[in-house]
C-alpha cells in the first residue's frame, strides 16, 4: 500500500512566502485587515467602516492642495532650548530624534497653494513630531503663514493634530497661543476667511487658541477634541463623563463644531465653503468632488 502514502517533506524556509510586516494595517474601528497601499489610496479611511486613520502633514497637503501648486514656507526654522530642559532625555536630543523620524524640522508644515483653483495659505500639524506639540517654531510658522494670507488676501486653512503646548519650552510655548490668535484676529478684521479643520487628536493649548477660532470649524469623524483629557476631567470633577465625551459627534450634537466631514470629501467641502464666503474665486473643479 506504499503508493497510497505520500511522503511529507518539510517546507524549506525559502519556499514560504515572505510577507513584509508593513503590508497590512488593522482597522481600530472594525478590526478589518487592510492592505496599506489600498488604504493610502482611500486617504487613510477604512473602506469597511469609515474609521479615519491618522495621516501625516504631507498627506493632508496632498488631500487639500492642487498638485504642483504648493510652496513651503519657513522650512528652515528650528526650536531653541531656552530652559536647557532635560527629562528622560535632553530636549535637543528629543527634537533631533523627531526631525529624523518625521523628516521635518518641527510639528507643522506651512505654505501656500491652490485648492480647486482658490489661492490659500495652509498650516498642517504632524502628530508624529513630539505629539504635535506647539512650541516656538509651530507658533511662529503659523503666525507667518497667517501674515502671508493677510498680505495676499488668501483664505487661511489650519489642520490641527496636537497634544497641546510643548512643556519643554515653558512660558515661551504658552506665548504662542496669543501670537497665533492675534494674527487670526487681523484676518477676521480684514474679512479673510479662516477655516479650522480638527483631526484626531486636537487638545490642550491648540484647542485653547487657533483651533477653535475659525469662521468655520470642520472635524473628521471620531476625532478626540478638547482641552484637558477625559481622565483628567473625571478625576477633577469626580463624575463619570457621558459616552464618547469630547469626540467629534458629541461636539457636533452640542454645537461646538459646524460640520463633520469625511476626509475623502474634505477638499470639495472647503472649496464650497470658500465660494460661499466670496463669489470672486474661480469655480475650479466641481465642489461636490472629493480630494
Amino acid at each position: 500500500m506504499a503508493w497510497f502514502r505520500k511522503d511529507k517533506k518539510p517546507l524549506k524556509s525559502d519556499a514560504r512566502r515572505d510577507v513584509p510586516a508593513d503590508v497590512f494595517d488593522k482597522c481600530k474601528g472594525c478590526g478589518e485587515i487592510l492592505y496599506r497601499e489600498k488604504l493610502a489610496q482611500n486617504l487613510g479611511v477604512c473602506p469597511s467602516c469609515g474609521f479615519h486613520f491618522r495621516i501625516s502633514a504631507d498627506e493632508y497637503r496632498g488631500v487639500l492642495i492642487d498638485e504642483g501648486t504648493f510652496e513651503e514656507l519657513d522650512a528652515e526654522l528650528r526650536s531653541g532650548d531656552p530652559l536647557g530642559f532635560v527629562d528622560l532625555k535632553a530636549y535637543t536630543d528629543r527634537v533631533a530624534a523627531a526631525e529624523t523620524k518625521v523628516g521635518r524640522g518641527d510639528a507643522v508644515l506651512t505654505g501656500t497653494g491652490t485648492l480647486h483653483g482658490i489661492p490659500v495659505a495652509l498650516a498642517v500639524m504632524d502628530f508624529r513630531f513630539i505629539g504635535g506639540s506647539m512650541g516656538s517654531v509651530v507658533g511662529e510658522k503659523i503666525a507667518r503663514a497667517g501674515r502671508r494670507a493677510l498680505e495676499e488676501s488668501r483664505p487661511m486653512l489650519i489642520v490641527s493634530a496636537s497634544g497641546g503646548a510643548r512643556m519643554m519650552e515653558g512660558i515661551i510655548s504658552l506665548m504662542q497661543l496669543a501670537k497665533t490668535s492675534a494674527v487670526l484676529a487681523r484676518l477676521h478684521e480684514a474679512g479673510i476667511p479662516f477655516i479650522s479643520i480638527l483631526t484626531d487628536p486636537t487638545t490642550g493649548g491648540v484647542t485653547a487658541s487657533y483651533a477653535m477660532l475659525g469662521d468655520v470649524h470642520l472635524a473628521e469623524p471620531g476625532a478626540l477634541i478638547g482641552f484637558a483629557g477625559p481622565r483628567v476631567i473625571e478625576e477633577t470633577i469626580k463624575q463619570e463623563l457621558p459616552k464618547d465625551f469630547q469626540r467629534t459627534e458629541f461636539l457636533m450634537e452640542h454645537g461646538m463644531i459646524d460640520r463633520i466631514v469625511d476626509r475623502r470629501r474634505l477638499k470639495g467641502t472647503v472649496a464650497l465653503l470658500l465660494r460661499h464666503m466670496r463669489d470672486d474665486w474661480p469655480s475650479g473643479e466641481p465642489v461636490g468632488s472629493g480630494a
